[in-house]
C-alpha cells in the first residue's frame, strides 16, 4: 500500500479517483471507519482522506481495516478543524498530517473541550424549549467521538420533534434559532499553525457554503492566505460550473493550491464518495505540496 509520502509530482493522479474530504461516526458521519473504507472500495476510490471534525480517532481503525484486508486504497491522514472568523464558522482541513503530533494533539484537546461546553449549553436551551435530556442522548450517540450539532439533530429526529434533520437546524439549533449557541472555536491562524506543525497542509473547506458575498469571500481568502493557508476546496459534488470557476480563479490569484472532496457524511445520491470530483486542468493540485516532505518531529 502506498503511503502518503509517496505522493510526488511524477505520479499521474489525473486517472485516479481522489476524495480528500470525508467523515466517519467518530464525528458526525454515519459510517464507522471500517464501513467508510469498504464503501470507498465499492465506489472505486483510489485515494481517500478521512477528515473528522476536531478528531483523528478514526484513523487507526481505518488503517487496520486496510492492512488486514489488504485493500488497495491510499489513506490520507486528515482532520477538519472548526475555526472562527468575523462571526462565521470556517472549517480548515488538514491533510497529510502526523496525527499524534503534540501541537495538533493540544489543539484537539482544546477543541474537544469547546465542543463539550457548547453541547452542554445547547442541552440547557433545548430543555427550555421543552425537550429534556437531549444532550444526554446526543452524547451517548456520539460515544467516544466528537459531539456535534448533527447528533442533536438526529436525537430530535428520532424523537419525532422534526421530520428531517435539516428541520432541527432550521427550527432549533441553526444560527439565530432558539437553541443555538455561539461557538468558541480557535482562530484560523491557530488551526493552520497546528496543521503545519504536524507536517500537513491546510485547506479551506467548502468556501462556497459560508453564505458570504463574493466581496466577503475574498476577504476571508486573503486572511486565510495571510495565515499561511495552503489551498482551497475548489470541487465539491454540488458545485455548479460558475462556482468552480470562481474558486479556481481565487486559487490562481492568490497562489493557492486546489483540493477536492465529497464532504461525505452518509450515503447520498447527491454527495457520495468521489461524486463529480475532477481536478481542473489549470489548478495546482494540493498533493503537489507533499513532495519531499519530511516527517515532523514532536
Amino acid at each position: 500500500m502506498m503511503s502518503t509520502t509517496d505522493f510526488t509530482k511524477d505520479k499521474d493522479f489525473s486517472n485516479l479517483r481522489v476524495d480528500l474530504h470525508s467523515h466517519t461516526n467518530c464525528s458526525d458521519g454515519a459510517l464507522t471507519p471500517q464501513e467508510l473504507i469498504e464503501r470507498a472500495v465499492n465506489f472505486q476510490i483510489d485515494v481517500l482522506a478521512i477528515t473528522d471534525h476536531d478528531t483523528v480517532s478514526g484513523l487507526v481503525s481505518a488503517k487496520q481495516t486496510i492492512l488486514e484486508k489488504n485493500i488497495p486504497l491510499t489513506l490520507i491522514d486528515g482532520i477538519e478543524i472548526s475555526t472562527q472568523w468575523q462571526g462565521f464558522e470556517i472549517h480548515i482541513v488538514g491533510l497529510n498530517i502526523a496525527p499524534e503530533h503534540q501541537a495538533l494533539t493540544t489543539l484537539i484537546l482544546q477543541q474537544q473541550q469547546r465542543r463539550e461546553d457548547r453541547a452542554t449549553a445547547m442541552g440547557v436551551k433545548l430543555a427550555k424549549c421543552g425537550f429534556d435530556d437531549v444532550y444526554t442522548d446526543a452524547k451517548a450517540m456520539a460515544g467516544e467521538g466528537s459531539i456535534t450539532r448533527a447528533h442533536f439533530a438526529r436525537v430530535l429526529l428520532q424523537r419525532g420533534v422534526v421530520s428531517k434533520m435539516q428541520a432541527a437546524f432550521d427550527k432549533y439549533i441553526g444560527k439565530g434559532q432558539r437553541a443555538y449557541v455561539n461557538p468558541n472555536w480557535c482562530s484560523i491562524e491557530d488551526a493552520v499553525a497546528a496543521i503545519h506543525a504536524a507536517g500537513g497542509v491546510a485547506v479551506m473547506a467548502h468556501p462556497i457554503r459560508y453564505d458570504l458575498s463574493t466581496k466577503w469571500l475574498r476577504r476571508l481568502i486573503v486572511d486565510f492566505k495571510a495565515a499561511q493557508g495552503d489551498g482551497l476546496e475548489v470541487v465539491l459534488p454540488q458545485m455548479n460550473k460558475e462556482q468552480r470557476k470562481l474558486m479556481l480563479s481565487f486559487c490562481l490569484e492568490y497562489n493557492l493550491h486546489a483540493s477536492m472532496g465529497s464532504d461525505f457524511h452518509q450515503p447520498s445520491r447527491w454527495s457520495d464518495l468521489g461524486r463529480n470530483l475532477v481536478m481542473p486542468e489549470q489548478a495546482n493540485a494540493i498533493w503537489q505540496l507533499w513532495q519531499g516532505q519530511a516527517t515532523p518531529k514532536n
